[in-house]
């Protein structure tokens, strides 16, 4: 696939931060929360979305331990819920056994990203990325915002497909 320049409209979303591998015991528990609320506010949600990042300036983010990743989860929802939805939402899911607390609100836009379908293992994603550093470079483009991965197939599938994103501003001069 090729990279594209887009523009992201702004977004609201169920969302939960957190720290940790993905796949790992943290992760995990942060994506069953956002679906115990989405699933009680009774409305369409999706697909699941993480944006990543790490607090290690002098390392580039994939050379820092992935068990010290940092990320947003988020369930982008179709319409703006009416005020008070998400915390009645998170009442009726509290039986779930989910972190439900941890679940917030939140509306985030992006503007302008460069875009790209990756479709393979996620420890192959660093060639898409290499791909998208390139088409930045070639366009005056720099990164002005964090890493976004938006899942269209499930983590355990062997081969998933996962629109990779970052937001982006042009270079000065």
């Amino acid at each position: 696939m090729t990279p594209e320049l887009v523009h992201a409209e702004p977004v609201t979303c169920l969302n939960v931060t957190g720290m940790g591998e993905p796949g790992g015991t943290e992760h995990l528990a942060a994506i069953r929360a956002l679906y115990a609320v989405a699933g009680a506010m009774g409305g369409p949600a999706g697909p699941l979305q993480g944006r990543w990042w790490a607090e290690d300036p002098d390392r580039d983010p994939l050379d820092v331990p992935r068990d010290q990743w940092r990320w947003h989860l988020l369930l982008p929802l179709d319409t703006v819920p009416e005020p008070g939805a998400a915390d009645r939402a998170r009442e009726r899911a509290r039986g779930s056994g989910a972190a439900v607390d941890r679940v917030q609100l939140v509306s985030f836009a992006e503007g302008e990203c460069v875009e790209l379908l990756h479709e393979g293992p996620f420890s192959e994603e660093k060639k898409s990325l290499d791909l998208m550093d390139a088409f930045m470079a070639e366009h005056g483009l720099l990164r002005n915002g964090l890493h976004h991965e938006i899942y269209l197939s499930d983590f355990t599938d062997p081969n998933p497909r996962t629109i990779l994103r970052q937001p982006v501003a042009r270079a000065a001069g």
